[in-house]
């Protein structure tokens, strides 16, 4: 447990230990979440954006047109069945 005190502003500071452990760095941004009488400090980095091409696809992508086609195609049969 490590402790570090709060600032005139409302400040503190995360101890370097703490950063370390948790791969902060400067600018990164830190989300305070508070549960009943207990703060939880979660780190946020990067943004969706930053995920892109994280997640490889099990298979092929399939063209957008033929998608869109197919599906266009089982609305067509769901309306006319109305």
């Amino acid at each position: 447990m490590v402790a570090t005190t709060l600032t005139k502003k409302g400040q503190v500071t995360i101890p370097k230990a703490i950063r370390d452990a948790l791969g902060l760095e400067e600018h990164d941004k830190v989300l305070f979440v508070r549960r009943e009488h207990e703060v939880i400090l979660k780190v946020m980095k990067g943004t969706v954006l930053d995920l892109k091409g994280s997640v490889k696809p099990r298979r092929k992508p399939e063209d957008f047109e033929s998608v869109r086609a197919t599906v266009k195609e089982a609305i067509a049969k769901r309306v006319a069945k109305r």
